[in-house]
């Protein structure tokens, strides 16, 4: 079997495993067993693309390398503000790793697939807990290694050798600190909810994570516009709980010297909250091992029905009852399919957000008064720039191989499927995210721009209608698989995604002329009832490929 480095390490600290009451050997043959399965693993960051011989974990780790670099302008910045540039780099660390940790590792941590043969055998819930510990943390060393490597050889020259050893220990800390911790919110969840609840959080959760790296970095960079770089630390209660901060904390006392109470309690709380939660986790593994038998067996109030709004949107929407039937199951399938919402709940929170970061931009150089009177309301066509996205993710489904029901079924209409499904979509995800935009911009520029937001709304039906029309495949939708969701319409994806910039003129010419919004909106709704009925008119069939 192949030997790896790793477990050659690890070796040395055998002992140490032993006093813990953990089977060394046990736990070396089954994370030498896990370490040569991942072999055969593709990385998320590799998620799209064909499958590859070799590890595919190791030969990503460049993309880590390339991430990295963002850590070194913090490094480089002046002497003396260790806490200010070392709270921002281990943000940055923290971040990126618990990314990896939720997207990649969280199977890991939580597989119960060895169960049915492990606990057939004379081996401890204790020791196969660590060993699942151990198997991640060693790829967390990787990614950190890869992430931070770089930055390290840095700081070595800019910072000196006492800089890189505090840096290095407090990685360590940090690393131990997020597996243990992302553990015991599992461990929590697992004792008071189902398996399909905690995987309903981990979806959760990684698509907040995917939102927060490009908000992340927008605030970031902007709130450095208000950075003094002679600015003093001042010290307030809720610093306590930035885990960033205490390992800020920990460079200014052991480099500047700072033995302040506020620098040593940050500091103290670096090292001590990873070792304590560790072991907390030690104690509590046992039991995290039984709550996961939970993940086993699929919850028994997992069937969902449509809400009633749905049912009442259904109802007016749509134009017979084949319509409404998968109104209803495009509704569904949008609420349920947790690689689905993985991949377009990203683009709602930016949809959401990036209008705002613009108006924060102008507001740096004009004021809320000066703004409102102007015409930086339609930067809500951010949230027009989502629609091609998940038009072309609404042919995809992890459950693809049920597209046998859409033919076996007797479906007079066929042409009602895409029309139902994409009634669905405006309800479900566009209207949400439009109205709650309009709220906030009516409060911005006042209600004279009620007939403007209109129009986008008949921009946003009309740039559907057109993107279903340009990239369609025929298919019935949901009914492909996800590994081809990345290989199909890439250009025409970038084209029709620049596509919103043409309602976007059309606006900015209708604006331009007296009375000339009422008319672009007259063209739009002509534009809307013709072109439905011409894309999905109630005769055609749809053809199905076998």
């Amino acid at each position: 079997m192949h030997e790896f480095r790793t477990l050659a390490i690890l070796s040395k600290c055998k002992r140490l495993f032993e006093r813990a009451g953990i089977d060394y050997n046990a736990m070396e043959t089954i994370l030498r067993i896990k370490l040569t399965m991942d072999g055969r693993r593709t990385p998320t960051i590799f998620n799209g693309q064909k499958k590859k011989e070799g590890n595919q974990f190791l030969k990503s780790l460049w993309i880590y390398g390339i991430y990295g670099l963002m850590v070194i302008p913090f490094l480089l910045l002046r002497d003396g503000h260790y806490i200010f540039q070392m709270s921002i780099v281990f943000g940055i660390i923290m971040f990126i790793l618990t990314t990896t940790m939720v997207s990649d590792f969280s199977s890991v941590l939580l597989d119960v697939r060895d169960k049915t043969i492990l606990q057939t055998k004379p081996v401890s819930s204790r020791t196969l807990g660590t060993a699942k510990t151990i198997h991640i943390l060693i790829y967390m060393f990787f990614i950190a290694g890869a992430f931070i490597g770089i930055p390290l050889v840095v700081g070595l020259f800019a910072k000196g050798i006492l800089f890189t050893l505090v840096f290095l220990a407090a990685l360590v800390l940090t690393m131990l600190f997020i597996v243990v911790i992302t553990s015991l919110v599992y461990f929590a969840v697992l004792r008071f909810f189902d398996g399909e609840k905690l995987k309903d959080i981990i979806n959760y959760v990684q698509i907040l994570l995917s939102v927060g790296v490009i908000v992340g970095y927008q605030v970031v960079i902007r709130a450095f516009d208000f950075v003094d770089i002679d600015l003093t630390y001042t010290f307030s209660w809720w610093h306590v709980f930035l885990p960033p901060m205490w390992f800020g904390a920990a460079f200014e006392l052991l480099l500047n010297q700072d033995f302040s109470k506020v620098l040593i309690l940050l500091a103290t709380l670096a090292l001590l909250v990873p070792l304590i939660s560790m072991f907390i986790y030690v104690r509590l593994m046992p039991s995290f091992e039984r709550n996961m038998d939970k993940l086993m067996s699929e919850s028994k109030n997992r069937k969902k029905k449509t809400s009633w709004w749905v049912d009442s949107w259904a109802k007016l929407c749509c134009r017979n009852k084949e319509e409404r039937t998968f109104f209803r199951f495009g509704a569904l399938m949008m609420q349920q399919e947790r690689d689905f919402k993985l991949k377009v709940y990203p683009s709602l929170g930016f949809a959401m957000v990036f209008p705002f970061i613009f108006i924060f931009t102008e507001l740096q150089m004009r004021t809320l008064a000066e703004i409102s009177t102007g015409k930086l309301f339609l930067f809500i066509y951010f949230g027009s720039l989502m629609i091609p996205s998940i038009i072309h993710t609404m042919q995809f489904s992890v459950n693809h191989k049920g597209s046998w029901l859409f033919r076996a079924a007797p479906i007079q209409q066929p042409a009602a499927a895409y029309s139902g499904t994409l009634k669905a979509f405006l309800v479900k995800l566009y209207m949400p995210v439009f109205v709650l935009l309009s709220i906030a911009f009516i409060t911005i520029f006042s209600w004279r721009i009620v007939p403007d937001l209109f129009a986008v709304l008949l921009g946003a039906i009309l740039q559907t209608l057109l993107t279903y029309k340009w990239l369609n495949s025929g298919e019935f939708p949901f009914t492909e698989s996800f590994e081809f969701a990345q290989s199909e319409g890439s250009a025409k994806m970038i084209l029709i995604t620049f596509s919103t910039g043409i309602f976007v003129i059309g606006h900015l010419i209708a604006t331009a002329i007296r009375g000339g919004i009422y008319v672009y909106i007259a063209v739009l709704l002509i534009g809307v009832f013709l072109g439905w009925r011409k894309v999905f008119p109630m005769q055609e069939t749809i053809p199905v490929r076998g």
